[in-house]
């Protein structure tokens, strides 16, 4: 443990907040809002309880913040710091307008002895912790506000008054106040005497209206000699019936303002006196005049008996007073009893002292009945609150006494007076209450005044506010007791309370200083009088309907133009507010689309703008923005036909009542009709046909190209490539689909499932889709064409189809055709031609003597293998010097091998789907080959070369050249054979050679050295 509380104080402090639970230092300070006056003083009582040491002097610091800037905090004044404050204070705390006064070790007392409107702010008192672990709350904080002073006191005589004793004396006292505040006000009229450090109180009004008289006027008061009545709102008379030569003095009144803080007490925020009136009571001395009778022992003795009033209602004070007339009263000794009928009520003895019936003993001790002397010869006895079983005759007996030598009081012969009659009306026909106001409509934030009417006696009653709102059971307000105090009901202390006191009724006023619609209702007041103790309930008052309307509004929205716009395109209708009631209202909108011949919320804000309502589906697309003005933008993105119609926009004015309750005042609506526009079906798809030739194996890449149509995030495109073929049933098959969600498939079809394999989709920009074969085989061969399908989404998110066409044909031709194009035969020593290679060829040669048939000579398959069809005696050689030559040598060739010799070339190519096949065959021109028999070794050479179409088309003139060249030789040759004929011929007899094509000379299959 002492490695983690090396402190065995700060070890006991945590396990005290461990067992207790619950904070040890605890800091108060009254609580706020105080109201004080400007220019009175201010007290604050600071206190803490829970410090280790109760009898140690606690440090305090007061501190307060300003509603200007609540976050800066002024420090004032401390009990250990003289320079703790800051300057502006610092100089009051010096001059003692500020301080700080100890009450105990644990209180002090804030006091600013004359407060200024800047004083006016959040006080926060701070008990400085000495030691060192803190527990608890070390700071309270309560609220001051400064009011102006509103009370005003003045007299009707400030000249010195001079009176004879017994005269009578009436003085006037003006006090009123006209603060917002609830307050009451007690008024005391003050006697100053010569000489007298203090002025003593005459008769005082207290705040909770009940009369006290002051030391030494108890007498005359209860004799009704001194009166204190309140006249209207603010008068306040001073009668006294006869002055005595004890009131001199200076006469003034003061009136004393009083506040009720949250605590609960009353507290004097201002207390101001009228001027002075100096009164002045001269003495008389008194003439007696005595008679000598002849018979002194029976003097006469007279009893006269009165009531005031004589007729009075239930609850109000009667008074029955016995005179008694006869030589020399003063020095005499008397009893007097009350009787009601034959039933005595009270008695007064010679020495003063009362006994009560029975029967009326418990009204004595209530104070209900009192009876004493007032006077020589003057008895009175006082009933307060009558009751009804009090009517009817009283009769005052005498009875005179004579002291005897022993003290003894030997009582005399009695004396009656005559009856009185006393009659007592209920208070129920007597006092009667209304409820009046002299308006009952009024605005939001006027002042509301209603008046309770009690007509009748001043009796000791309970007033009782309540309202009634709507449907619901009336609500007590407040409940006014005979002793002034307020009991306020929930959250009812808005409302304040003012009595005015008439001669024959007391009106109680409440008042709202600024009205909400909370304060609409029926209202009744309910007066209620006590009597044996008991609050006798009186008929209540009418109820008076009270009616709070909104202000008037200016609210005016502009009008919403119409709007025509196209489809896809980003719309903002704009709610501009021109007028407005107030700077500080707020506004709730609501957009409304009519639809299906109702209007739907799109989206509605509160005057907090917190969106309260809003269609799900539309979220992503519609959207709203405030901006100055105020105005509303409505924003729909991606416009679709469904969102066409008429939109409103429905804005509500709201204001704060004098509560801070927010209110809707206004509601002004604009509509406008929003036209949408869908763009024309102006799909078109390239309709140019096209002639596509390509060979077997390429890779073959079909267009189908959008030349109009609509764009955008909101439209979709989808492709369907059909194809037709040539040699075929296939005259409309699907190949391939790509929809407008991208997906991609292949419907099924068996005969062309191995074109499906080798297909490739590919779409390079929005308004291209491409078609690639993979190595393309012949049986590809045919029309392709696309379909492209327009799709878009609707307002309920469902694919519509917006328009389709169709591309033009591409008509493809897969060729498997070789190179040959033109055969050439030579016959000279080869000169390779070099042409395209890489063909697997089949040759044939043939020969065809003059007038003859056709032979094949020899073939030369694809596989490189031979055949001929010569005698063996024919001696042939073949040679393929490159893949465009083809070679044939005949070897000592004899005249029978003359004639027309040409070759024919057929060209293989191994098909993708049928393997090898023939795809081409030429013939060459005819060469006519003759073979002279001079020799045997003869050597015939016959080249075939295979040429390209196009190098024979840009070599025309060339071959022509050729041509001529070749003619000329051939006459050339002609001439030189005839010459040789002719020589041979002369020669003839000398020799005989072999035939070319004799049997018995078999081709050499041997080439000589010359070969």
């Amino acid at each position: 443990v002492s490695s983690y509380f090396p402190d065995s104080d700060e070890f006991i402090c945590v396990l005290s907040v461990l067992y207790s639970g619950e904070a040890r230092v605890k800091t108060e300070v009254q609580a706020g809002p105080l109201y004080r006056v400007l220019g009175s003083p201010l007290y604050i009582t600071c206190s803490v309880s829970g410090f280790r040491s109760e009898n140690t002097d606690k440090h305090f610091e007061f501190r307060m913040t300003k509603p200007s800037n609540p976050n800066f905090e002024i420090q004032i004044i401390s009990s250990n710091d003289d320079n703790f404050g800051y300057s502006n204070h610092q100089s009051r705390v010096r001059k003692n307008e500020i301080a700080l006064k100890r009450l105990s070790p644990n209180s002090v007392r804030f006091e600013i002895k004359s407060l200024l409107k800047d004083d006016e702010g959040e006080y926060e008192c701070t008990a400085v912790n000495l030691e060192g672990a803190y527990d608890g709350e070390y700071s309270a904080k309560t609220v001051v506000k400064v009011i102006e002073d509103s009370l005003s006191v003045s007299s009707s005589a400030s000249t010195p008054l001079s009176l004879n004793e017994g005269e009578a004396l009436t003085l006037t006292c003006l006090a009123s106040s006209s603060t917002s505040q609830h307050t009451h006000l007690s008024v005391a009229w003050y006697l100053h005497k010569d000489g007298q450090e203090d002025a003593q109180p005459i008769i005082s009004l207290n705040r909770d209206f009940t009369l006290s008289p002051g030391q030494g006027f108890e007498r005359r008061y209860q004799a009704g000699l001194i009166r204190l009545d309140k006249l209207g709102e603010a008068t306040y008379n001073l009668q006294i019936a006869k002055v005595e030569p004890s009131d001199r003095g200076r006469i003034y009144c003061q009136a004393q303002e009083w506040i009720q803080d949250p605590d609960g007490s009353w507290y004097i925020i201002i207390q101001k006196i009228a001027e002075e009136m100096t009164l002045t009571v001269k003495a008389t001395g008194w003439k007696h005049f005595i008679d000598f009778v002849v018979e002194p022992s029976s003097p006469s003795l007279a009893v006269e008996i009165s009531a005031q009033p004589a007729a009075l209602q239930e609850g109000q004070e009667l008074m029955l007073s016995c005179d008694i007339n006869t030589q020399d009263v003063e020095k005499r000794f008397f009893s007097v009893a009350w009787l009601k009928g034959s039933v005595e009520l009270a008695r007064i003895g010679p020495t003063g002292v009362l006994t009560v019936a029975p029967v009326y003993s418990v009204r004595q001790k209530n104070g209900e009945l009192r009876a004493a002397r007032s006077g020589n010869g003057n008895y009175r006895l006082i009933l307060k609150p009558v009751r009804t079983e009090d009517q009817g005759e009283y009769t005052c007996r005498v009875w005179p006494q004579e002291r005897g030598q022993d003290d003894a009081f030997i009582e005399g012969e009695a004396k009656d007076s005559s009856p009185q009659r006393v009659s007592i009306s209920t208070t129920d026909t007597l006092m009667e209450v209304s409820l009046i106001s002299r308006k009952n409509q009024v605005t939001v934030g006027e002042k509301l005044e209603l008046m309770c009417r009690v007509r009748g006696p001043h009796m000791p009653v309970t007033v009782t506010w309540s309202v009634q709102r709507e449907a619901k059971t009336p609500d007590t307000i407040l409940t006014l007791s005979p002793d002034g105090t307020i009991s306020w009901s929930g959250d009812q202390n808005h409302y304040q309370l003012r009595v005015e006191s008439r001669k024959t009724e007391v009106i109680y006023y409440l008042l709202v200083i600024g009205t909400s619609h909370r304060e609409g209702g029926n209202y009744q007041c309910n007066v209620s009088v006590l009597l044996k103790n008991v609050h006798k309930e009186l008929k209540a008052s009418n109820q008076l309907a009270v009616i709070v309307n909104n202000p008037v509004s200016r609210l005016d929205v502009s009008p919403i133009p119409a709007l025509t716009r196209n489809m896809n395109t980003d719309i903002t209708i704009k709610c501009s507010i021109v007028t407005k009631t107030s700077e500080s209202s707020l506004y709730s909108i609501t957009w409304l689309h009519e639809e299906n011949a109702g209007n739907k919320t799109i989206v509605s804000l509160d005057r907090n703008s917190i969106v309260t309502e809003s269609q799900t589906d539309l979220s992503q697309r519609i959207s709203m923005r405030r901006s100055t003005g105020p105005t509303f933008e409505l924003t729909i993105r991606q416009a679709r036909i469904s969102d066409k119609g008429s939109y409103t926009c429905k804005v509500g004015e709201w204001l704060q009542d004098p509560r801070g309750e927010w209110y809707l005042l206004s509601t002004v609506s604009k509509s406008t009709v929003l036209t949408i526009t869908e763009p024309a079906n102006d799909l078109r798809l390239d309709k140019k046909e096209q002639q596509l030739t390509a060979k077997e194996g390429e890779e073959v890449e079909l267009n189908c190209n959008i030349t109009s149509g609509a764009s955008g995030s909101s439209v979709f495109y989808g492709v369907i490539w059909r194809y037709a073929a040539h040699s075929s049933s296939l005259k409309n098959a699907s190949l391939v689909e790509l929809d407008h969600t991208g997906l991609v498939s292949y419907p099924d079809n068996k005969d062309i499932r191995g074109l499906q394999e080798r297909l490739r989709l590919s779409r390079p920009t929005q308004k291209s889709f491409y078609l690639s074969i993979q190595k393309a085989h012949e049986e590809d061969s045919g029309t392709y064409w696309c379909q492209v399908d327009q799709y878009q989404l609707d307002n309920k998110a469902h694919w519509q189809l917006k328009a389709s066409d169709s591309g033009g044909a591409i008509k493809l031709s897969v060729k498997v055709t070789g190179m040959i194009t033109l055969l050439e035969v030579f016959c000279w020593d080869p000169n390779s031609i070099a042409i395209l290679g890489g063909l697997f060829l089949y040759s044939y040669w043939f020969w065809g003597g003059i007038g003859l048939y056709e032979l094949r000579i020899l073939v030369i398959y694809r596989n490189s293998t031979l055949q001929h069809r010569f005698e063996e005696n024919v001696r042939l050689r073949y040679d393929h010097p490159d893949p465009s030559q083809f070679s044939l040598t005949f070897l000592n060739p004899g005249p029978e091998n003359s004639g027309l010799y040409f070759c024919e070339v057929e060209e293989w190519l191994p098909s993708l789907s049928r393997g090898w096949r023939k795809v081409a065959v030429e013939k060459s021109g005819h060469f006519n080959v003759s073979v002279l028999t001079e020799g045997r070794h003869v050597l015939t050479h016959l080249v075939v070369s295979l040429s390209d179409a196009n190098a024979v088309s840009e070599c025309n003139t060339t071959t022509y050249t050729i041509v001529i060249v070749v003619l000329i030789i051939i006459v050339v040759v002609i001439l030189l054979l005839m010459f040789k004929v002719c020589r041979s011929k002369g020669s003839q007899g000398k020799k005989s050679t072999p035939s070319l094509w004799a049997e018995s000379l078999p081709m050499n299959n041997k080439p000589s050295g010359d070969d």
